[in-house]
Order: C-alpha cells, then sequence, then structure tokens
C-alpha cells in the first residue's frame, strides 16, 4: 500500500507540473497574440520563475516548489501559477483545522501529510476582462487521501453571457464524472466563495470541492485531471471576447475596488491561505493571489 501511494503521489504531483506548464505556455501564448488595443503598446509579458523551499521545524528539507508570476504584461497585470509538492508533520493547530472539516483517522498518532497541487491567480489589465481563480491538489496522511480544488470567475463588469459560457465548460467537464458532481460542486462554490462582512459573493462562481474521496484513486485522479483540463478552454474565449474593448476610469475604478473584496476574501476566509501559512509554506507564494493594485472605498 505504502509503494502504491509513493506511485501515485509522483504522478498526481508530475500532473499538476504539466497543468501549470500548460496554462504558462498559453498565457505567454497570449501576450503576444493582443498586438491591437489597450495595452498592446507594452512589452509582452513574461513569467519569471522562482523556486520556493517549505523547511521543517526541525530544520530539515520539507519539499517545495514553482512559483510562477508574470507582472506588467499586456493582457495580464499580474498573474501567478504556482505548483509545490510539500511533506512533513502537521503542527497541533494545523491538525485542528483539518479534522474541524472532516475526521482523519490516525492524524493524531501519526500526524505525517504530503500535498500537491497547482494555484493561479490572474488579475487582467482590462477591467471588462474578468480575474479568475483556479486550485486543484491532492491531500495525503497516513490515514486518508483526497482529492481538492475548483475554480471560479470573479469579474468586475459582470457580463452575463461571460458567466454563462463558463459556466457551460465547466458543467461538461463534471458531467463525464457524475451527473450530480456540477450542480454539488457549483452550490459549494456559491457557499465557499461568499463573503458574509459583505453579504456578497466575491465573483459569479463556478465548482468548489473538497474532501472528494470516493474510495476510487484513479477516477478520483481523473476527475481533477478533468478540471484542470477544462480551465483554459473555460477562460480563454471570455479573455479573447473581451481583451480589445476600451475602457474608462470608472471601470478602473470599479476593477480596483472588486480587487479590494478579493483581497478581503483570501486574506480572512481563504483555506489555501490559512493552510499555507501555518504549514510554513514560503509565504510570498502563499500570498501570490492578491491584486497589484486595490482600493476600498
Amino acid at each position: 500500500m505504502t509503494e502504491m501511494f509513493e506511485q501515485r503521489k509522483a504522478r498526481a504531483a508530475d500532473w499538476f507540473r504539466e497543468l501549470r506548464d500548460s496554462i504558462c505556455t498559453a498565457f505567454e501564448a497570449m501576450e503576444d497574440a493582443h498586438t491591437d488595443g489597450p495595452g498592446a503598446e507594452l512589452p509582452a509579458g513574461r513569467f519569471a520563475l522562482r523556486e520556493t523551499q517549505r523547511t521543517a521545524s526541525d530544520g530539515g528539507d520539507a519539499g517545495g516548489g514553482l512559483m510562477s508570476v508574470m507582472r506588467g504584461g499586456r493582457v495580464f497585470e499580474k498573474v501567478g501559477v504556482n505548483v509545490s509538492a510539500v511533506f512533513g508533520t502537521l503542527e497541533p493547530r494545523a491538525r485542528r483545522s483539518l479534522t474541524a472539516r472532516k475526521e482523519i483517522p490516525g492524524l493524531e498518532e501519526d500526524p505525517r501529510f504530503w500535498a500537491s497541487g497547482v494555484s493561479l491567480v490572474a488579475h487582467m489589465r482590462n477591467p471588462h476582462v474578468p480575474a479568475v481563480h483556479l486550485n486543484t491538489r491532492m491531500f495525503w496522511t497516513p490515514g486518508a487521501w483526497w482529492f481538492g480544488g475548483g475554480t471560479d470567475l470573479n469579474p468586475a463588469l459582470e457580463r452575463d453571457e461571460d458567466t454563462a459560457d463558463f459556466h457551460a465548460v465547466l458543467r461538461d467537464a463534471c458531467a463525464a464524472h457524475g451527473a450530480d458532481l456540477y450542480p454539488r460542486y457549483k452550490a459549494w462554490a456559491d457557499e465557499y466563495f461568499f463573503v458574509p462582512h459583505r453579504k456578497r459573493a466575491r465573483g459569479v462562481g463556478g465548482i468548489f470541492y473538497d474532501d472528494h474521496n470516493t474510495g476510487d484513486w484513479e477516477a478520483d485522479f481523473a476527475f481533477t485531471q478533468a478540471v484542470g483540463r477544462a480551465f483554459l478552454p473555460a477562460f480563454l474565449p471570455l479573455v479573447e471576447r473581451r481583451r480589445q474593448t476600451p475602457w474608462t476610469d470608472a471601470d478602473r475604478d470599479a476593477q480596483l475596488v472588486h480587487r479590494g473584496l478579493y483581497a478581503e476574501y483570501n486574506l480572512v476566509y481563504d483555506r489555501g491561505t490559512k493552510f499555507g501559512l501555518e504549514t510554513g509554506h514560503d509565504p510570498d507564494a502563499v500570498l501570490m493571489s492578491l491584486p497589484p493594485l486595490a482600493k476600498w472605498i
């Protein structure tokens, strides 16, 4: 069993790295293609890469990853696509955070963990192009394993057409793995990405899932791969549709205010942010999701 899960961990980590590579390639190609419209006068954006390292509490190696951030591009004002594979022993605070959501057999007796995933947040230059988030991951302890993730759209200027098209791609991707998955995980996203102190959603939703374990690792991994593969077909057509749209100062103001809402959510409620900081991961990588500029009324 141990050898089998070591192989599965390696497969999952390799897949998340492949997903990161395909997305970064597509985003840089979009930068090159944007030769007309707002932002076209700027140099085409490129990802700057930095290896990240997690240090265990005893000072030893605990894994790491690759932080990829593009700043000041023609289309992407800031986008980060991070991939990591980390391991070690969960400190009591992190254990409490996990067990508050679900029972994890044997965690108190053996608090080892392993986690790998890809995390993406894109803040767009043009206020008419929606910001977007993607995350897919696998988590393992000696007594349990599961997949999690999802993607959601965060427009400053909402367009019903964009929302419908984004959701349609996600619905089709989920359908091949179970008729109940899209409605269940759409509803979960609507609940999870709600900002209680503002009494509103942070965007127009998508799908979100956590603790996904049907008992069939291969099927659950295939579903998580399908979510990752659906991201570019769901998002890139919206970028193409809106990236050349002229914008006004009022549009930019609306975008910056919406980014403030996004920052509030990620700092106060987001599970990934909390877990990353609690387990000692590189804080710059954890906080990569924050926008380059934002404002509050």
